[in-house]
């Protein structure tokens, strides 16, 4: 399915779990290696993966309402797979996992 991304819906998935891995005010270094795979996973290219570097060092704004329809699934897979990259599911991360559905859902288009 991620294979199916265009590359801005690549890079527009990684401002996601890169917001997320900052949920609980820390990206922590298993959150780091998640999307260290993730990474790899969707081929970004050398000036993408910059990028996400960026986003580990301050945190990026990211707008549910730009998740593709078709995509949702995906968006909220990859960052329930962050949340628990570290084995420590922080409340922050519960809370703001549930806004975040609960707004994809809520768009319904």
């Amino acid at each position: 399915m991620l294979s199916d991304f265009s590359a801005a819906d690549r890079m527009r998935l990684m401002q996601f779990v890169c917001s997320f891995a900052w949920a609980d005010l820390e990206v922590r270094p298993e959150e780091r290696e998640f999307i260290r795979k993730l990474v790899g996973q969707l081929g970004l290219s050398p000036d993408e993966q910059v990028q996400v570097q960026r986003w580990l060092q301050v945190p990026p704004d990211a707008d549910p309402a730009d998740v593709p329809r078709e995509h949702r699934q995906a968006f909220l897979d990859a960052i329930d797979g962050l949340i628990r990259a570290d084995g420590e599911i922080a409340d922050e991360e519960l809370d703001s996992f549930a806004v975040f559905r609960t707004l994809l859902e809520e768009r319904g288009d």
